[in-house]
């Protein structure tokens, strides 16, 4: 059985439960982190240097990095489902994996810190809303990706989906203007028609 360190309103944590509920995958989740602690102990040091959630377990394995998290359970359980066989094709998920972490976080971020955890009176709100544009033009670029196509390496759902997918999420649901982006309203509707999107990333935020 799988065993995941991290708390469930973490972002990251919610697309390596996505990924394990879409390959319905038996697993135990462990809340540490934010207002649960645990990270400072010796058992968690010896998990993750780093201090930071999520880790997997998985047998004799222990990933952190949410990322390499999501491709290992892709690789090793998904084949030719969430992991694309096709090179081409599994260099795109990649490729938009990737482009959430550098484009996406650094704003959203600002913007989802700003509004959610910071109390009103001390936010800064010319850099949220600063970020809030820089997220707007940032999301045309995968609306444009998705005018031709389902899902953003093709016709069907795989691993690239996910990480982008609970960052539309927040971003969706962060008090800021947002630009009218068909394809991607489009996209993020068909993400909320799966069970496991709703389990695992539709929650509250905090």
């Amino acid at each position: 059985m799988l065993k995941v360190w991290g708390r469930n309103n973490s972002i990251n944590v919610q697309k390596v439960m996505w990924t394990v509920a879409e390959l319905d995958l038996a697993y135990e989740r462990v809340d540490v982190g934010g207002p649960f602690g645990g990270l400072d102990t010796a058992e968690y040091g010896r998990l993750n240097p780093n201090r930071l959630i999520p880790v997997l377990e998985d047998g004799s394995a222990v990933i952190w990095e949410s990322q390499a998290i999501v491709r290992y359970l892709a690789s090793r359980y998904g084949s030719g489902n969430l992991w694309p066989e096709d090179p081409a094709e599994r260099a795109i998920a990649d490729q938009w994996m990737d482009w959430k972490v550098t484009r996406i976080i650094p704003d959203l971020g600002i913007v989802f810190l700003g509004l959610i955890r910071t109390p009103e009176a001390e936010r800064d709100m010319a850099a949220i809303e600063q970020a809030a544009e820089r997220l707007a033009i940032s999301f045309a670029i995968l609306d444009k990706a998705l005018e031709d196509k389902p899902f953003v390496t093709g016709e069907v759902f795989n691993m690239g989906d996910i990480p982008v997918g609970a960052a539309c999420y927040r971003y969706h649901s962060l008090d800021i203007a947002r630009p009218d982006l068909p394809h991607l309203s489009r996209w993020y509707g068909q993400l909320q028609e799966r069970a496991t999107f709703r389990e695992h990333v539709m929650i509250p935020l905090s």
